[in-house]
């Protein structure tokens, strides 16, 4: 009998052969296009709801924009993973003033979200079993704030700029024209908020974007992760804790073996260089279906999810930008502090009352622990004195906050990153092998939506500069440097890294 094939209707790659009285599929069968189902739907689903809830929040009780701005600007990064619920007219989604929370989902878009402002903390996302009955269950902090009115204090300390003339070695027409290369972009994608550039420390230039101002706090993303670095290095500096020894971490799941857990010769230094050789949860399209995405958007601890993750390299070995890395360290961090009352009031304690950084808000899961990973919401002051206080070499009002030694790892190569451009220290980005036209000196945080602060040791500069772009993004730290650099005289510094 002559074999019969057919294609199905409506599935272009799948052809069904009849031989005989058996019905055999080909390579490109249904079994295939089954096994390509996406398993992870009801949890994109519920990130997604999770994301508008958390962001809306932000958006309305950190940040103080309106509902409209909020749909026009903040969440218009979730075009990158299926799109918002409702718009700024209504939807599938509740803000409740009196409680300062934002529910999204339900009516069938998926499971009800909520988040929730706390004080001292920002907004926190509950379980999706949760609502705003639950919302005295979470945690705040009442930490007082520094003693005085920052309007007054002068710059640094506070924000009273004494004097607003340029330095005379600084061109006023190129500085201008950098600005305006930050802020008037080819695409809509790219949106600049503000853009604060320090000389010497003084602020000799500072732009916002309209609805936006000096006070504005927006999420920092994972330039939160050098602000983690900064305090887990001050505890280094301590003796708390050390970059060559085991992070001294309790793995899940618990097993019984006679053989001790692989995970244990995972060092702070592994996980501070991205180089964990842990499971990546984060990567392969993954990041907004399960990992850190459970504890950024849907409730699930932080903490417990960093430990989960199985070895499957050498650690140190193979450079994986993972979020769960950042938070192993702030993991650890919080043992070496003893207790929750010291981890809470360490941030703030030894760092941001330190440097003026008032205005800056360190977010924490529903079970109180920092996601430093990304959950930060501060302004472009703030995060402009902690570019200082790099620059400074971790001196702030000749007091040392952290030590010249940290700084030089933190601005170290990954060994795992040789081969592929030398681009990464210790939670912060370095200028990679092949950009000759910035200072090889210059280091900088980077954040999701356009987050940067960027440091250039050899011409006294600090840039930040805050977005919220969206869609493919691009916005080019080391190319923003450039034009700012083309303002401002060299210093005497190598341009060499480290």
């Amino acid at each position: 009998m002559n074999n019969i094939c057919k294609p199905v209707p409506g599935r272009l790659t799948a052809w069904v052969c009849v031989v005989g009285l058996q019905v055999v599929a080909t390579a490109t069968s249904l079994a295939e296009e089954n096994a390509a189902y996406d398993y992870f739907s009801a949890n994109r689903e519920m990130i997604r709801n999770g994301v508008q809830a958390v962001l809306t929040c932000n958006g309305l009780f950190t940040s103080h924009r309106s509902l409209e701005q909020v749909f026009e600007q903040e969440l218009a990064y979730m075009v990158r993973f299926g799109g918002r619920v409702g718009s700024a007219e209504g939807g599938a989604y509740s803000v409740d003033p009196s409680n300062r929370a934002v529910t999204v989902g339900g009516h069938n878009q998926g499971p009800r979200m909520t988040a929730a402002f706390r004080e001292g903390i920002g907004c926190v996302i509950m379980a999706p079993d949760q609502g705003v009955k639950d919302i005295d269950t979470l945690p705040l902090f009442n930490q007082p704030p520094p003693v005085g009115d920052p309007s007054i204090i002068p710059w640094p300390n506070g924000d009273l700029r004494v004097s607003k003339e340029l330095p005379g070695k600084v061109d006023p027409a190129a500085l201008q024209a950098a600005s305006d290369w930050a802020f008037d972009r080819d695409t809509d994608e790219q949106d600049t908020l503000s853009l604060l550039v320090l000389y010497q420390g003084r602020i000799i230039h500072e732009r916002y974007a309209e609805g936006v101002d000096m006070n504005t706090r927006t999420r920092t993303w994972s330039t939160a992760k050098s602000i983690a670095v900064t305090l887990i290095g001050m505890l280094a500096d301590q003796g708390l804790m050390s970059l060559d020894e085991p992070l001294g971490l309790d793995w899940l799941p618990e097993v019984a073996a006679d053989d001790a857990d692989p995970r244990d010769q995972i060092t702070l230094r592994h996980v501070l260089n991205m180089s964990s050789g842990l499971y990546p949860v984060d990567s392969f399209g993954m990041e907004y279906a399960t990992g850190s995405g459970l504890s950024y958007w849907a409730g699930a601890s932080s903490t417990e999810g960093a430990v989960r993750r199985g070895l499957i390299r050498t650690p140190g070995a193979f450079w994986d930008y993972e979020n769960y890395d950042t938070l192993l360290a702030v993991f650890a961090m919080k043992n070496a502090l003893g207790s929750e009352e010291a981890y809470h009031r360490f941030p703030r304690e030894a760092l941001l009352d330190r440097i003026g950084m008032r205005n800056t808000l360190l977010s924490t899961d529903r079970f109180g622990d920092f996601i430093f990973s990304s959950q930060v919401y501060t302004n472009a002051r703030d995060l402009a004195r902690f570019g200082l206080l790099y620059l400074n070499n971790g001196v702030w009002d000749d007091h040392r906050l952290l030590s010249k030694q940290w700084i030089d790892f933190v601005r170290t190569p990954a060994p795992s990153t040789a081969e592929t451009g030398n681009f990464y220290g210790g939670q912060w980005w370095l200028v990679p092998d092949d950009r000759d036209d910035v200072p090889g000196d210059a280091y900088a945080t980077a954040g999701n939506r356009g987050q940067y602060v960027i440091v250039v040791p050899s011409h006294g500069v600090v840039i930040v500069r805050r977005g919220l772009d969206y869609g493919e993004q691009g916005f080019d730290r080391w190319d923003l440097t450039r034009e700012v650099l083309k303002a401002i005289p060299p210093g005497a510094h190598s341009r060499k890294k480290g």
